[in-house]
C-alpha cells in the first residue's frame, strides 16, 4: 500500500473499492450520501487516519474506519485493509436485510403476466372506482 501523505476523499473511497470510478465517487460525495466524521464534505477532503466515513449504497448503509490510507487501487483483499466496518453498522445492515427479505416473502407476487381480457377487466374496475367517487 502506498502511503501517500494527502489523499483526497474520492480517491480513497476509489481506491478502497467502494465505487467504480473516481466520477461516480465525486458524485454520490456532492449527492450527500458520503459523510466524514458525521458531516457532508467536499470532494477534496483530505482523508485521515482514524476517521469515521458513512457511506449509503442502494438500501444500505456502511459506517466505516479509514485504516490505512492509499491512492492507488488495488485488488479486493488490499483494499478491504484500507478501512474497517463497524460492529453496529455490520449488524444494522444484516437487521435491514432480514426486514427487507421478509417483506419480499409476504407479498403476492402473481404467477404470470396479465393477458389481453385481463388487463381490460383491471381496466374496468378501476373505471368504475373512479365513478363511485
Amino acid at each position: 500500500m502506498a502511503n501517500a501523505e494527502k489523499v483526497r476523499l474520492d480517491k480513497w473511497l476509489w481506491a478502497a473499492r467502494f465505487y467504480k470510478t473516481r466520477a461516480i465517487a465525486k458524485g454520490a460525495i456532492e449527492g450527500g450520501k458520503v459523510h466524514y466524521d458525521g458531516q457532508r464534505c467536499k470532494v477534496s477532503k483530505t482523508v485521515d487516519l482514524g476517521a469515521m466515513i458513512t457511506l449509503r449504497q442502494g438500501f444500505d448503509e456502511k459506517i466505516v474506519e479509514v485504516k490505512a490510507i492509499s491512492d492507488q487501487r488495488r485488488g479486493a483483499p488490499e483494499a478491504q485493509k484500507l478501512y474497517e466496518e463497524t460492529a453496529a453498522s455490520i449488524k444494522k445492515r444484516m437487521d435491514e436485510a432480514e426486514r427487507r427479505r421478509v417483506m419480499k416473502s409476504s407479498m403476492l407476487i402473481p404467477d404470470h403476466k396479465p393477458n389481453k381480457k385481463e388487463r381490460r377487466d383491471m381496466q374496468r374496475f378501476r373505471d368504475q372506482q373512479d365513478q363511485d367517487y
